[in-house]
């Protein structure tokens, strides 16, 4: 950090300009503008008439008053309180859990069958990965697949994909049908001159 001086507040600078200088700087005349009569704009802000509501339609309050006029002891009623329900009020008292679901029931009750496994297939074996569920695939092995079907289709059908990863053929079909992998292909410059094999 550079040595600063201050002058009328903000921090300057007395060697080269830098960039974190700079930001230290813009960060302070940021801050200085900001916090600028901060108590004066607050009282003030606190201190202005708060909007009223919407005022109503007409006939609307001419409906309300022909409501209440006819029924001034519903209004009084409205307006006072209940010392009975008040008190039974003050005896209530709230326990609440969170109810089990049937899932959770069911899990409770009945032990989980165990999953089944298969080994990852190919030689890019990760330490990571030491079985896989069957109906999944990792991802290195879905490229794989994806790369098998659009080199040589007729041999990696989606029915031999389908058997030879444990997978269902409509998950296949999807698969091959959306999914496609990147293939990269690098175009010499023609100012360049190829490398001759020996």
């Amino acid at each position: 950090m550079c040595p600063e001086v201050a002058l009328a507040g903000f921090p300057t600078c007395r060697v080269n300009l830098r960039a974190s200088c700079c930001k230290e700087m813009g960060a302070a005349v940021v801050r200085a503008i900001r916090n600028f009569n901060l108590e004066n704009r607050a009282a003030r802000e606190i201190g202005k008439v708060k909007p009223s509501a919407a005022p109503r339609h007409p006939s609307t309050n001419r409906l309300l008053r022909e409501q209440m006029s006819g029924q001034e002891d519903i209004k009084g009623e409205i307006d006072r309180k209940d010392d009975k329900l008040l008190s039974l009020l003050r005896d209530v008292y709230v326990n609440s859990r969170d109810p089990v679901s049937s899932a959770q029931d069911k899990d409770a009750g009945t032990p989980q069958e165990p999953k089944e496994f298969r080994l990852p297939k190919g030689n890019h074996v990760n330490i990571n990965i030491e079985n896989i569920p069957k109906g999944k695939v990792s991802i290195v092995e879905a490229l794989t697949l994806l790369n098998n079907h659009k080199l040589d289709p007729d041999t990696w059908t989606a029915e031999k994909i389908a058997e030879e990863y444990h997978l269902e053929q409509k998950d296949v079909n999807s698969v091959l049908k959306y999914f496609d992998t990147f293939e990269v292909k690098i175009f010499p410059s023609k100012d360049m001159k190829a490398i001759q094999s020996k």
